[in-house]
């Protein structure tokens, strides 16, 4: 018996020394409690999404190939789901966080995403996906570093800095929901939010004082990595820091070709990386402006966000006037030509060793061709939407994937039209049919007045082309067929068209959008499902034990499902050392 007991403790030792890593690559948890908080962020108090009691939200930083897993708990009034946007989520559009694929997470429950950051590198971000929700925060920055044998295309920077820029309104979410229900148009925003706060006092009319503001604190002579995301609502910033130039180096979990900018167009979703210098001297601090683009800047002058790069050595704060935005009022094509000059380092390696130019995909054959044109909002059935190719899109109550999982019928139509429909637009749950290991090209045509950005989860795609009027079979002549830049979010001007090249590869249903809330609200996606064929394949992971259920399969949720799924999901490693450490306790007490 005591020979027993000592191999038992032995073995609880080894393992709580090993820290129960039992998987090849390692894991990196994160608790998430989302609330409602008072913030001023305009100087006006309002009710804000905050994690862990923050606003923005922590930021998710990990590594290529790492198992994140994150403990969602709700603390809202209602019901809630995250998007990793960008995350691939490769094998598993179960971790996805949208209601084609999860049942929401209801208030004062818990859920736990556990999934695999598989062959990516990059700046992205997440947030809350349902009920317009991102309009009141809850979103953070997610990096994910290359592995250390992988070599990065530039020095090591001195310092990484996250930059979270979005248009922002004084009214929460629940409001701005009313206002689109109620058939009207948000209006302009209130201002734009550097990591959450309010724009510097650089000017005493446009800017009330009181407003707290961010401060990025560096060093001179050391160059920094600074990622910036555009997490708003719907307004295309411009992004730029006084006497700095930008020297672009990927995008979405992309290297690019390194060019500088003095300032570059970032579209609603969309994440970049910059490589900054602080080579100016300290006389004083100098802006970081993040201004509304496409707009009668007169007018939307205080929608605009301000924030200051502090020297250590600094002798002052920043004054006098913001440096300029882009003049090209009277010139459609500056952002565009800005757009096309962002191209993939094709000789880089990303998450692999292998070059990112070693997947040609300009010699790749289109199996798939769909067409998806917006068009401003329309009324369907006495309601204002908004179309994808003549298709308001209407989410199910039961998730796609899961009815397809327990063979749900009528919940979905797999027939969404490869060219826009010619008839009067119908509200539908429409769906793309892709062929798996197929190679679609989408065509994404804006006849709307404002840019539009589009997402694809599950994928980076390809973007080949973009110009203004009508696509035609003939626009592919100007294709960029080499070095097209991989990314999850592309713009669409308006009254243009982008072309983009997607490689069929990831098992799921994944969802295809607009990332402007307004119209992704109102009904501008689909979603893309990619089925393998093949009998017994492996090619997707089955449904994890903690999946909720709702819809027409709402009678196979029990309550007790989400505490233990959770517990064991969530806080495995924890609750396995605790049953180890109470077993050696008792061991040890009874010998």
């Amino acid at each position: 018996m005591a020979s027993c007991s000592y191999f038992l403790l032995l073995f609880i030792h080894i393992c709580l020394l090993s820290g129960l890593s039992f998987s090849e690559d390692p894991s990196v948890s994160y608790e998430f409690v989302l609330s409602y908080i008072t913030a001023s962020p305009l100087g006006v108090p309002q009710q804000v999404i905050a994690i862990n009691g923050k606003f923005p939200g922590p930021t998710i930083n990990v590594t290529t190939n790492n198992y994140v897993v994150v403990n969602v708990r709700n603390k809202l009034d209602e019901d809630l789901l995250m998007h990793w946007s960008g995350i691939q989520q490769r094998r598993s559009s179960w971790q996805d966080g949208v209601l084609g694929t999860n049942c929401p997470i209801p208030p004062k429950w818990n859920w736990t995403y556990q999934f695999q950051v598989k062959d990516q590198i990059g700046s992205f971000f997440y947030f809350p996906s349902l009920n317009f929700q991102r309009a009141s925060g809850g979103f953070g920055t997610f990096i994910i570093n290359n592995r250390a044998i992988i070599p990065i295309p530039f020095d090591t920077p001195h310092g990484d800095i996250t930059i979270l820029i979005g248009d922002w309104y004084t009214q929460n979410h629940t409001a701005l929901r009313k206002t689109l229900n109620s058939g009207k148009d948000l209006g302009m925003p209130d201002g734009v939010l550097i990591n959450g706060k309010g724009p510097f006092r650089y000017n005493d009319t446009l800017v009330p004082d009181g407003i707290d503001y961010e401060t990025i604190t560096v060093h001179p002579g050391k160059t920094y990595r600074i990622r910036v995301s555009n997490v708003g609502i719907s307004t295309s910033l411009n992004f730029r820091i006084q006497n700095h130039n930008l020297l672009l180096a990927e995008t979405e979990g992309s290297y690019t070709v390194q060019q500088n900018y003095t300032s570059l167009d970032i579209h609603v979703g969309q994440s970049y990386s910059f490589l900054v210098t602080m080579d100016q001297n300290a006389s004083s601090d100098y802006y970081i402006v993040a201004s509304a683009r496409f707009v009668n800047e007169s007018v939307w002058q205080r929608v605009t966000g301000v924030a200051l790069l502090h020297y250590t050595n600094s002798k002052g704060k920043a004054s006098g006037p913001l440096p300029d935005p882009p003049q090209d009022q009277y010139d459609k094509t500056f952002s565009m030509n800005q757009a096309r000059s962002i191209r993939w380092n094709v000789s880089a390696s990303g998450a692999r060793p292998n070059p990112q130019g070693s997947f040609r995909y300009g010699s790749i054959n289109v199996t798939q061709v769909y067409v998806l044109k917006n068009k401003p909002p329309v009324m369907i059935d006495g309601k204002r939407r908004t179309t994808l190719s003549g298709i308001s899109f209407v989410n199910p109550a039961t998730p796609i994937r899961l009815a397809d999982e327990y063979k749900v019928k009528g919940v979905y139509k797999l027939d969404f039209p490869t060219r826009p429909l010619t008839g009067p637009p119908r509200m539908e749950t429409s769906v793309i049919n892709g062929t798996y290991r197929g190679f679609m090209e989408v065509i994404l045509q804006n006849n709307d007045t404002k840019v539009q950005t589009y997402h694809m989860n599950g994928y980076a795609f390809f973007v080949v082309g973009m110009d203004y009027g009508e696509w035609t079979d003939n626009s592919r002549g100007t294709y960029n067929k080499w070095d097209g830049i991989a990314r999850a979010t592309a713009q669409v001007y308006p009254g243009a068209w982008t072309a983009i090249l997607i490689s069929l590869d990831n098992v799921g249903v994944w969802n295809i959008r607009t990332e402007n809330l307004d119209s992704w609200y109102l009904g501008q996606e689909t979603y893309i499902k990619v089925v393998n064929p093949e009998p017994n394949n492996k090619t997707e992971f089955p449904i994890p034990d903690n999946a909720l259920f709702c819809g027409a399969l709402r009678k196979m949720q029990k309550p007790q499902d989400i505490s233990f799924a959770t517990s064991i999901g969530g806080n495995g490693s924890k609750l396995l050392l605790s049953l180890l450490l109470m077993i050696s306790a008792l061991i040890l007490t009874f010998h």
